[in-house]
């Protein structure tokens, strides 16, 4: 099979190292040679600076993991291509284009796939299938916390110059650090509501949001708080979910989650394989858009989640517009 990586940042090169490690070798790159990282593992690749001589080459995937204000013009194009994508979440920076897309897609069949990739956290996955099964009876409110130094990110680079830095890129932390707005409807069902707080509190120099606070309504009853920042040392990603019967504390440092079943006292560990490493979810996740490409139907993290997850953050940039008020969801 043939794939395009559009856009060689960190990202991308993990992209184009997990593609050959599935044994794919027929890689193009579509590039603005913006990136500040060594060109050596590229090789000889083909490498194109125009996107239509790029498409041109008819890959059966696409994959978008340049900046995210840039998303649109690269996947409706290759989706009128008839190339399958895979988007580097989130979707875009706003919700302008995305109809457009989800018509192309719609006639040419070729699926998209958004990549959050925490949904192929083993342990994560366990969570979910626990949650399911009712053992610790319904889900009641939730807390996830995301906390991370944005300068330490990427230390080979001025961190201003990221988009994660920069409006006009669609960086901010609230569409930068959105897999919790994610994995919480993945895990918990629809949000009908949302409240939220967000600024600069920090030193940093930044034209974005360091940090949010966030307030969510689900459609079945559950409540969740998230938050958000660029300045948190160390760093600190956690996730709690509280039930009628127990709780589930997960924690991204170990992997690993803490299980309280409140019938019986007992508290378990659901663990990562043995040798987890985070690497291991892209390589998932990159396994099932090449069986994507190939016709296979699996599950997904679909366009129309990556979507649900911009309107989130959208409904959250204008409750914090508005002090706080609750801001519904269709």
């Amino acid at each position: 099979m043939k794939f395009l990586i559009a856009g060689l940042g960190s990202i991308g090169r993990r992209h184009l190292r997990n593609l050959r490690a599935l044994g794919q070798e027929d890689i193009l790159l579509y590039r603005t040679h913006q990136a500040t990282l060594p060109d050596a593992e590229l090789g000889d690749l083909p490498t194109f600076t125009e996107l239509s001589l790029a498409l041109a080459e008819k890959p059966d995937g696409v994959i978008i993991a340049n900046p995210t204000a840039l998303h649109m013009e690269v996947a409706i194009a290759a989706a009128r291509a008839g190339a399958a994508l895979l988007i580097e979440k989130p979707v875009s920076d706003s919700l302008a284009g995305l109809g457009e897309l989800q018509s192309v897609l719609a006639q040419s069949g070729k699926p998209a796939m958004v990549g959050f990739h925490f949904r192929f956290h083993p342990v994560l996955n366990q969570v979910k299938t626990l949650l399911e099964s009712g053992q610790l009876g319904k889900p009641l409110s939730a807390r996830a916390h995301w906390g991370e130094y944005l300068p330490g990110w990427h230390p080979w680079e001025d961190y201003r110059r990221s988009y994660a830095a920069r409006a006009d890129l669609g960086g901010g932390v609230v569409n930068t650090l959105s897999h919790p707005l994610d994995y919480l409807h993945w895990l918990l069902g629809e949000v009908e509501g949302v409240s939220a707080w967000t600024g600069k509190l920090s030193e940093l120099k930044l034209d974005v949001e360091d940090h949010a606070d966030i307030l969510l309504r689900f459609a079945a009853g559950e409540v969740a708080s998230v938050h958000l920042d660029y300045y948190q040392r160390p760093p600190s990603h956690t996730l709690e979910i509280t039930c009628e019967d127990g709780s589930i504390c997960w924690d991204n440092a170990t992997g690993s989650s803490q299980v309280f079943h409140a019938q019986t006292g007992a508290t378990n560990q659901q663990l990562p394989p043995e040798g987890f490493e985070r690497n291991q979810m892209f390589l998932d996740e990159m396994a099932t858009f090449v069986r994507l490409c190939q016709g296979e139907t699996l599950p997904h993290c679909t366009l129309a989640d990556g979507i649900r997850a911009q309107e989130l953050v959208l409904a959250i940039k204008q409750s914090a517009s508005q002090g706080g008020c609750m801001v519904r969801l269709a």
